[in-house]
């Protein structure tokens, strides 16, 4: 069953995860659009993305596993969801933002890694928003925004 505190956190993270990996994604697009360096913010907003996807990710799977058997029985689209949809595209997002991070590390051109960590930070910023479970959409409809 569900424990209340981990999936409040899991829920009150994804905000957090979401606002780390926009502002880092857009940050470092407007830097490569200037053609300026990589400022020591932007760089430590990366890192706390990752920091952040990561623990969020911690707590994604202990909930996981701890409703293992319930998403096992369930069926039709919601089961899918739960099953593959959510976690499958989530763990991709977690990948793209790591390997973001880790690629433009390996460079040294500056405009090279803000590239690497826009372009990788954006597209995990689609999948996330997509496999959200919002209130607003049918596999979210009374879940809340909490």
């Amino acid at each position: 069953m569900d424990n209340p505190f981990l999936l409040f956190l899991h829920s009150l993270l994804r905000y957090g995860v979401l606002l780390a990996v926009a502002g880092a994604g857009l940050l470092h697009l407007q830097g490569l659009l200037q053609k300026r360096s990589i400022l020591i913010g932007e760089r430590t907003l990366t890192i706390l993305a990752v920091i952040l996807c990561h623990t969020q990710l911690v707590v994604g799977s202990i909930l996981y596993a701890m409703n293992f058997s319930i998403y096992g029985s369930m069926g039709g689209e919601v089961g899918r969801f739960w099953k593959m949809e959510h976690i499958g595209a989530m763990v991709i997002a977690i990948i793209l933002v790591t390997v973001g991070r880790v690629s433009s590390k390996r460079v040294k051109d500056e405009r090279t890694k803000q590239k690497r960590i826009a372009i990788f930070f954006l597209i995990a910023l689609a999948l996330m928003l997509w496999a959200i479970p919002w209130p607003f959409t049918q596999i979210g409809h009374g879940r809340g925004w909490l």
